[in-house]
């Protein structure tokens, strides 16, 4: 659904409010200082992939997909990933997905430098055994952990696992959590702690990691920004409009700054990238055929008893699937130029794509850039393909425009494309 309306003139699109037709850069509030350079991370898709959305998380239905998630895809995915200089890839956790743990540590040995962003629930892990975790973790990997905090939005979800909290609670006990994981990987002396949800006598670890895992930490609620704030190094956002982006990280930015902390950001987003606008779109107008109208009203049910603020935020986007036409024009829900909400009709948390040209989507990338963002966590389905549509056409667009990308000393195919960063 539409924010911005658009006229197409004989040689280009122009864009009324978001995109300047002449250089694609959106109209953004810049107060955040702007990054050097942009990191781009993949994801590691535990439920299995597709050529179509794979569904599942925040009370969508879970689908497997028609690539099973064994090891040798695994495999391939995170080779792909690292290949294509890709600093980390996501991996997610819940029911409806592999293990975080166990999926990433499988995948340690066939792998050199690519880094694992493990998410996990602070609330189903004691604090003590997630220190420890974390800390063997870096000292078998050498170093190549990153920590994704979620919280959990569906009360039906955390029970599952033998958690009744509410979710105020679990923020609560996330923020004792990371306060004790904290001391715990930089104080010598054993830690003594009582808090409202955490209670531990001589906590300690029998050595401390020799670098310290970055915390990725998303939430759109008061709760999850004021948490994020304390606690997090990267506070991460779903893909919303640029405008609602820019204005979520200025809150987030001044709470950090109360607390005397400066923070780094970051974004979730699928992609769609090809040589031309043309083909974007019509592998986006593939997808949207593929989809059976049945499981966007499950899908969509489903999704509407999150208790998850940035979920709403999602659905509104495509007005709760309300925007889905059966054959009608994938480009109807082209809600901001270059994104598409498509994605979250069937699919829980991200469920918007930045779909356009390897041009468009650099210049996308580049103007969120500008407005705070370092971190990139892109997806694509199906992932192993669309991995190297990013490393090989977005990436050098990027550095066309000179922006530059962590990893990427050179183009990706020479010999020298992807570089030891740890």
């Amino acid at each position: 659904m539409k924010r911005t309306d658009c006229s197409v003139c004989s040689d280009h699109r122009e864009w009324i409010g978001g995109f300047s037709a002449d250089r694609l850069v959106y109209s953004m509030a810049m107060t955040l200082p702007t990054p050097s350079d942009v990191t781009l991370h993949w994801f590691l898709p535990t439920n299995g992939d597709s050529r179509g959305i794979v569904g599942g998380g925040h009370g969508a239905d879970a689908q497997l997909g028609d690539r099973f998630p064994d090891l040798r895809s695994l495999t391939q995915l995170a080779q792909a990933a690292e290949y294509n200089g890709f600093e980390s890839v996501l991996t997610p956790t819940g029911r409806w997905c592999q293990d975080s743990w166990l999926a990433t540590a499988a995948l340690l040995g066939a792998t050199e430098r690519l880094k694992f962003l493990v998410a996990y629930r602070p609330s189903l892990v004691p604090a003590t055994l997630l220190a420890q975790q974390a800390q063997t973790y870096q000292e078998l990997s050498g170093n190549r952990l990153l920590l994704n905090v979620v919280v959990g939005g569906e009360d039906a979800e955390q029970r599952a696992y033998g958690d009744y909290s509410t979710k105020e609670q679990r923020y609560g006990a996330a923020d004792e959590s990371l306060d004790l994981v904290h001391r715990l990987w930089t104080e010598s002396d054993p830690v003594d702690v009582h808090g409202d949800h955490i209670s531990v006598d001589g906590a300690s670890l029998a050595r401390r990691p020799s670098v310290v895992p970055p915390v990725f930490f998303g939430g759109s609620s008061p709760d999850g920004i004021e948490t994020a704030a304390k606690r997090a190094d990267v506070y991460l956002t779903w893909g919303e409009h640029p405008d609602d982006v820019a204005a979520k990280l200025e809150t987030v930015s001044a709470r950090a700054a109360a607390y005397g902390r400066t923070l780094d950001y970051g974004i979730r987003l699928h992609v769609i990238s090809r040589d031309t606008e043309e083909e974007a779109w019509a592998v986006a107008q593939k997808i949207y055929d593929s989809i059976d109208p049945d499981d966007v009203a499950r899908a969509q049910a489903g999704l509407k008893t999150s208790q998850s603020v940035g979920q709403h935020r999602m659905s509104e986007i495509h007005g709760r699937g309300e925007g889905f036409v059966p054959g009608g024009d994938a480009r109807a829900l082209e809600f901001s130029p270059v994104l598409w909400s498509g994605i979250g009709l069937l699919r829980g948390g991200a469920g918007t794509a930045l779909v356009g040209s390897h041009d468009q989507v650099a210049a996308t990338i580049d103007a969120f850039r500008q407005s705070g963002i370092r971190h990139f966590i892109l997806s694509g389905y199906p992932h192993l393909e669309e991995s190297f549509q990013v490393g090989e056409g977005t990436v050098p667009a990027l550095q066309r425009r000179g922006v530059t990308v962590t990893n990427q000393e050179a183009p990706v195919g020479t010999a020298d494309s992807v570089r030891n960063s740890a």
